[in-house]
C-alpha cells in the first residue's frame, strides 16, 4: 500500500512539474492572455505553500464528504431554500466571514478580500436548491459502497467544496490579489430560472469572472451555455357533452393538432437545437368535449439565434393549430394562453479565454488528463450571456441518477475537485507576492 501511495505522489508531482515546464517552454510564442495564464500557472504550481494546501485538501477528503452528506440532509426545495441558506450562512460565518449575508433573493454571499483593492473580482458559486418538492425525504442513506440522497451530488458536493476551499486557503494563509466572492445561490434547478445568479449580476456590477461548481467530473469544463425557453400553453374552449353538443371545438383536439405540428419541426444538428412537449393534461371525462387542455414545451439551443428562430416557428404553429380546430367546426371559440415559464440565455466563453485556459491547466495538474470543453445549462449561462467570462466545473467524485430520489454518489478521487478549483482560483485571482492575476478586469460598461 505504501508503494502504491508513493507512486501516486510521484505521478501527481510529475504532472505538476510537466505543466510548469510546458508553461515555461511556450512563453515566447503565446498571445498576451495565454502568456499571463502560463506565467501565473508556473508561479502558482511551483509555490511550496500551494503544494501544501493541495496536500491538505486531499487529507481533508473525508471531512469534505462529511460536509456534503450534512448539507444534503438539509431540505432545499425550489423556492424553499431558506433553511439550507440559513445553515450555509452559519457555516460561512464560522469560517470567519462575519459580514456574510443572505441577499434579497436568498443567495448566501461571503466576500474574501484580496490585496489588490477589490479587482479582479471572481465569483465561485454552488447552488443551494434541488429539484425535489417540499415534503421530500432528504435522509442520507448508504448502500453497497454508495451514498444515496436527493441532491447528494447536485449540488451538495459543490457546496461542500466551497467550504473546503475556504478552510484550506485560510489555514495556509493564502492571500489572493483579487477578491473572491463565495456564493451559495438559489434558483438553478427546474423553474428557478437562474433567479439567484440573475439577482447577483443585477446587484453587483464589478464581477470580472464566474465559476460554478456543479456536477462531479473534474475533466469536464462547461464553457458553452445551452439556452432554453419553456412555455406553458393553455387551450380553452366551450366544452360540452360528447354526443349532445357534438360539433363544438375541443381544447384537447386543438392541443393535439399543435403537438402534431411541433413534432414535425426540423432543427439543426449544429448548433445543437432541440424541443419537446414534456407534459400534457386536460379534459374532465371520457364523454365530454374538453373545455381546457394544457401542455408544457421545452426548447433548447447552444445558439441564441437558433433558439429564437425555433421559438418563433413553434409559437406560430400553436396559433395555426387553434385556427385549424376552429375552422374544422366553423367556430371561433378555441383560444390559447401562452405563458413563458422558463428563460435561460445561451452564451459561450471562448476557449482562448484566461478562465478556460487556467482551468485546463489546473485539470491537467491535479488529474494528469486533458480537460474536455462541453456545453450544458448551468448558472454560468447568465454570466456568459452578459459577456462575463464563466465556466462550470465538477466538484469531484462519481455519481448518477440525477434529479432522482435515488441519486447516488461515491467518494472516488473526490479531492481532485477542490484541488482543481483552488489552482484555477489562484491563477485567475493572483497569489499575493507570487503571481499576478490572469483574469482581466472588465472595463466599465462591458
Amino acid at each position: 500500500m505504501r508503494m502504491i501511495h508513493s507512486k501516486m505522489r510521484m505521478c501527481a508531482a510529475g504532472a505538476l512539474a510537466a505543466l510548469v515546464l510546458a508553461a515555461s517552454a511556450v512563453k515566447a510564442e503565446t498571445p498576451a492572455a495565454s502568456l499571463a495564464v502560463d506565467t501565473a500557472a508556473e508561479a502558482v504550481l511551483a509555490n511550496a505553500n500551494v503544494r501544501k494546501t493541495l496536500d491538505d485538501i486531499k487529507a481533508a477528503d473525508e471531512a469534505t464528504f462529511a460536509d456534503q452528506k450534512t448539507i444534503a440532509a438539509v431540505p432545499s426545495s425550489p423556492y424553499k431554500e431558506k433553511v439550507r441558506a440559513e445553515y450555509y450562512l452559519k457555516r460561512m460565518q464560522e469560517l470567519g466571514f462575519k459580514d456574510a449575508t443572505i441577499d434579497a433573493e436568498g443567495n448566501v454571499i461571503a466576500l474574501r478580500k484580496g490585496t489588490g483593492g477589490g479587482r479582479p473580482r471572481l465569483v465561485v458559486a454552488a447552488h443551494l436548491d434541488t429539484v425535489f418538492p417540499e415534503g421530500t425525504d432528504f435522509t442520507v442513506k448508504e448502500k453497497d459502497g454508495m451514498v444515496l440522497a436527493p441532491g447528494i451530488g447536485d449540488d451538495s458536493r459543490g457546496l461542500a467544496v466551497l467550504l473546503t476551499l475556504i478552510k484550506a486557503m485560510n489555514s495556509n494563509g493564502l492571500a489572493t490579489v483579487g477578491d473572491i466572492m463565495f456564493v451559495g445561490n438559489v434558483g438553478e434547478e427546474e423553474l428557478g430560472n437562474l433567479r439567484g445568479v440573475k439577482a447577483l449580476f443585477r446587484d453587483h456590477h464589478d464581477i470580472d469572472g464566474f465559476i460554478s461548481i456543479d456536477g462531479l467530473g473534474v475533466s469536464r469544463i462547461v464553457n458553452q451555455g445551452t439556452g432554453s425557453h419553456r412555455y406553458e400553453m393553455t387551450f380553452k374552449g366551450p366544452g360540452g357533452h360528447s354526443f349532445q353538443e357534438f360539433g363544438l371545438p375541443s381544447a384537447i383536439h386543438a392541443m393535439g393538432r399543435a403537438i402534431a405540428k411541433i413534432a414535425d419541426l426540423k432543427t439543426p444538428a449544429e448548433p445543437r437545437t432541440t424541443f419537446t412537449v414534456g407534459t400534457v393534461s386536460g379534459g374532465t371525462s371520457v364523454n365530454a368535449i374538453a373545455s381546457q387542455a394544457k401542455m408544457a414545451v421545452d426548447m433548447r439551443s447552444n445558439s441564441t439565434e437558433e433558439l429564437l428562430k425555433l421559438e418563433a416557428r413553434l409559437l406560430d404553429l400553436v396559433k395555426q393549430a387553434v385556427a385549424d380546430e376552429n375552422a374544422r367546426w366553423g367556430s371561433d371559440k378555441i383560444s390559447v394562453d401562452i405563458k413563458l415559464i422558463g428563460d435561460r440565455p445561451a452564451g459561450v466563453t471562448a476557449a482562448e479565454s484566461p478562465i478556460v485556459q487556467a482551468t485546463q491547466r489546473a485539470v491537467t495538474a491535479v488529474s494528469g488528463v486533458q480537460a474536455k470543453l462541453v456545453g450544458s445549462s448551468t448558472d454560468s449561462n447568465q454570466a456568459m450571456s452578459l459577456g462575463i467570462p464563466a465556466i462550470t466545473i465538477g466538484g469531484g467524485g462519481e455519481g448518477g441518477n440525477w434529479h432522482s430520489v435515488n441519486e447516488w454518489y461515491r467518494n472516488v478521487n473526490a479531492y481532485q475537485g477542490p484541488q482543481n478549483a483552488l489552482l484555477a482560483i489562484l491563477m485567475l485571482s493572483g497569489l499575493d507576492g507570487v503571481s499576478k492575476p490572469a483574469l482581466p478586469v472588465r472595463q466599465a460598461g462591458n
